[in-house]
């Protein structure tokens, strides 16, 4: 796929045919005026009318696009000063032409890009100067202000365009940063960061409004033993398996993570301990049945810890030591359990 600095030649070309066309024109409507000469005529068509082709050719074949075209770039500038003493430093022309130029320049997001261009630009007005003469006749005709009207209007639609095309496009790449941000690459869970910052909200609205929450972590057993023995693809396996039982065990109102390893979290919202304990045998049942299509012989189990919000949780961080506390005592009562501060561990029915 051509990287955006490989595209840059391929995005300039139709701008610069419209915009050294225009202005072009404009120049063509000046000359017409003055009844310029012949060679003014020629140095007019190939800057405005063959130029932009022959850019597009010398950026397209040349090793380094994006390079060849910011020269493309800084010698539009001069080109398009140089048809300004041409036109006899006709006043509306001359500054619509130095100031689109320099918004072309600022527009393109290359840092420094339109200062870089001033020194091209002064050598081009001088040279151009020279070769025509030096002939001041600043007034602007009602023919020359129409012509320049087209170029004010195009040239504002089109750089609107393409800032409003760079606008979504980096709207569009900032959803994708927050989606990587939010969501865990590999279980498709909620990343640690944005699972606490929801957490933390569940917890502050049940001290504002007393609404139940019940707090879930739990972990494969043995999970160090399942990479060890298998290799890391099988554990990868493993957590995606478990994290499609949690998604569908858990409503769009709950906030299910991926905690750190493979240790997960899962805040039940607006649930007491006794249904979040329905929620976290269901889970565990079906931990204990899941066969894995490559390994069906590998038999899985999960410990979990479950802690209903509380006033005396002063912070997260004290919610989830609490079902942290709780996933240990599970491991410790033998694993393959669901232990609650409430209630004994319940073990699995044999």
């Amino acid at each position: 796929m051509p990287t955006p600095q490989r595209q840059l030649p391929r995005r300039v070309y139709p701008l610069r045919l419209l915009g050294m066309g225009l202005g072009g024109v404009v120049a063509g409507v000046v000359l017409w005026e003055r009844n310029a000469s012949l060679p003014a005529w020629l140095c007019m068509a190939l800057i405005s009318f063959v130029w932009p082709h022959v850019a597009y050719q010398l950026s397209h074949r040349n090793a380094n696009p994006y390079r060849a075209e910011i020269r493309n770039l800084l010698v539009d500038s001069a080109l398009i000063v140089a048809l300004i003493p041409l036109m006899h430093f006709n006043l509306l022309p001359s500054v619509l032409i130095i100031t689109l130029t320099m918004v072309d320049k600022i527009t393109t997001g290359i840092r420094g890009l339109w200062v870089r261009s001033l020194p091209g630009m002064a050598g081009a007005a001088v040279i151009s100067t020279a070769f025509a003469g030096f002939h001041w006749a600043p007034h602007t005709s009602m023919p020359v202000l129409i012509a320049c009207l087209p170029v004010l209007v195009l040239h504002t639609l089109s750089v609107s365009v393409v800032s409003y095309r760079l606008i979504r496009e980096v709207s569009r790449q900032n959803q994708l940063l927050d989606e990587l941000r939010r969501i865990d690459a590999l279980t498709g869970l909620y990343g640690r960061g944005h699972w606490q910052e929801q957490a933390e909200a569940t917890l502050r609205r049940h001290h504002a409004t007393d609404e139940p929450a019940c707090l879930v972590m739990l972990d494969i057993d043995h999970f160090k033993q399942i990479n060890d023995q298998h290799g890391h693809t099988v554990g990868d396996e493993v957590l995606r398996a478990l994290a499609r039982i949690i998604l569908g065990n858990v409503r769009a109102t709950d906030c299910a993570g991926r905690y750190g390893g493979d240790e997960f979290a899962i805040v039940l919202r607006g649930m007491h301990l006794d249904n979040a304990m329905v929620v976290a045998q269901r889970i565990r049942e079906q931990v204990q049945a899941l066969q894995l299509h490559d390994l069906p012989q590998l038999q899985l189990t999960s410990s979990l810890g479950v802690a209903p919000a509380d006033h005396r949780h002063s912070s997260l961080r004290a919610w989830t030591h609490a079902a942290d506390s709780e996933l240990y005592q599970a491991k410790a009562a033998g694993r393959n359990r669901v232990s609650a501060g409430a209630m004994p561990a319940l073990a699995p029915v044999v």
